[in-house]
């Protein structure tokens, strides 16, 4: 009987020699925001409302207002009201401006913002559970 213990050293393996077919595909990330809530959060004034939106290439804006109104009048506007611009970007990047200030400027993550749930799929449609 022997004694001896057969080592063999790690070799270092490049991420490209090895083949990751998984990481090959392609991944879709919906962002679903509730925008009224996120906002009412970041600004302390509720009743915000979408008014108009805008789509481009690589990002979708929402402007919305705060909808607090006097009488039954509701073109009336008070003091108090808010515009804001939501631009919520395809690579999960939001930018968040009320009244003129940036009150937001990130990604969007569960860290980030409660308001925001993230999916992701496989390019088939079927969900991708993340742990």
């Amino acid at each position: 009987m022997s004694d001896q213990i057969k080592f063999t050293p790690p070799t270092e393996v490049e991420l490209n020699q090895v083949e990751h077919p998984a990481w090959d595909e392609p991944v879709i990330c919906r962002v679903e925001v509730d925008l009224p809530g996120w906002l009412t959060k970041l600004t302390g004034q509720s009743h915000w409302e979408v008014y108009s939106e805008e789509e481009e290439e690589n990002c979708i804006s929402f402007a919305m207002r705060s909808s607090h109104t006097r009488g039954l009048q509701k073109a009336t506007r008070v003091e108090d009201d808010m515009q804001a611009e939501v631009t919520l970007y395809h690579n999960g990047y939001a930018v968040v401006d009320v009244d003129g200030k940036s009150l937001f400027d990130g990604a969007l993550t569960h860290a980030t913002n409660d308001c925001a749930r993230l999916s992701y799929y496989h390019i088939s449609g079927e969900p991708i559970a993340l742990n």
